[in-house]
């Protein structure tokens, strides 16, 4: 097992992260955070955490579940469970940053693009993830990136954050899949 964060590296790439949003789009002015739940929805509550910290502006946060927006979940005899997604604020003319915690084949980013779009027209999307493990099968780049970590097919990047159970936070490369 190859650590990639651990809890201090992982706080330190959000707060990073939390700067870069405010850099790029010159300000914090009509911008708005969805997480892909799980995981991702942690990492946009902790950017916005970390914006707020810095700046004294809270911005509107959600997560989302794009469950029956993967095209590779929806085959067979397995049908997620479909979820509405109320964000509780609009996505309209706002621009949106999607957070997730790991980049691998792009799927999760196109059904969540997908989703976004289901709920509202946002003025423009960025992606942002904790690791881009690489291995694309869409066209997918994210807009911010914690660290980019090239895995083989047969690794597995481990996520743990303490808001989902785990005792500590960090990312880690296993061989083999969970």
């Amino acid at each position: 097992m190859t650590a990639i964060y651990d809890c201090e590296g992982l706080r330190r790439a959000v707060v990073r992260l939390a700067h870069e949003i405010e850099e790029k789009n010159k300000g914090l002015e009509n911008l708005v955070l969805t997480g892909v739940k799980r995981g991702g929805e942690v990492v946009a509550r902790r950017i916005r955490a970390a914006i707020a910290a810095f700046s004294g502006v809270e911005l509107p946060c959600a997560g989302l579940d794009i469950g029956m927006k993967r095209d590779d979940l929806i085959a067979g005899a397995f049908v997620p469970d479909a979820v509405k997604n109320d964000l509780g604020f609009s996505l309209d003319g706002k621009r949106v940053v999607l957070c997730d915690d790991v980049l691998y084949t792009g799927r999760s980013a196109v059904a969540a693009i997908e989703t976004l779009f289901s709920l509202g027209r946002p003025q423009a999307i960025e992606l942002l993830v904790l690791v881009d493990r690489g291995g694309r099968q869409l066209p997918v780049r994210a807009d911010f990136v914690g660290k980019n970590v090239p895995t083989a097919a047969r690794e597995y990047v481990e996520v743990n954050f303490t808001e989902l159970g785990a005792e500590r936070d960090g990312l880690w490369i296993r061989n083999g899949r969970k």
